[in-house]
């Protein structure tokens, strides 16, 4: 059996290392992934997805990723069950084990405004 996600996409948020419970630091880290396939209207949809990183992944994608930048996801597909507002829920989330950057906002703008 197999259980592995790739993801390439833009970073919707800039992010922040928090602590757990049990004191293991982690991040949530939003990807906007365009489909490959036009919709009805013609466009293309984007999906949002949340992706978790723990310890030092999420501490350097905090430290050198920010809102606007590509990046690739490699993890695992989990789900957990929670409680809202009396009603019980199920969550997918993608579980990072491997963060790409591929590029930067930052030096995209920085190389387009020497170019001028």
């Amino acid at each position: 059996m197999l259980n592995q996600v790739v993801l390439v996409g833009r970073v919707v948020y800039d992010m922040e290392t928090k602590k757990s419970d049990n004191g293991k630091k982690y991040t949530i880290l939003t990807l906007a992934v365009p489909r490959s396939f036009k919709n009805m209207e013609g466009t293309y949809d984007t999906d949002f997805i949340k992706c978790v990183l723990w310890d030092s992944i999420a501490e350097n994608t905090c430290l050198y990723c920010h809102k606007g930048d590509i990046v690739g996801v490699k993890g695992r597909l989990q789900s957990r069950n929670i409680e809202k507002e009396a009603k019980k829920e199920t969550i997918m989330e993608v579980i990072a084990e491997k963060v790409t950057f591929l590029t930067s906002k930052s030096s995209d703008t920085k190389e387009n405004s020497n170019e001028k």
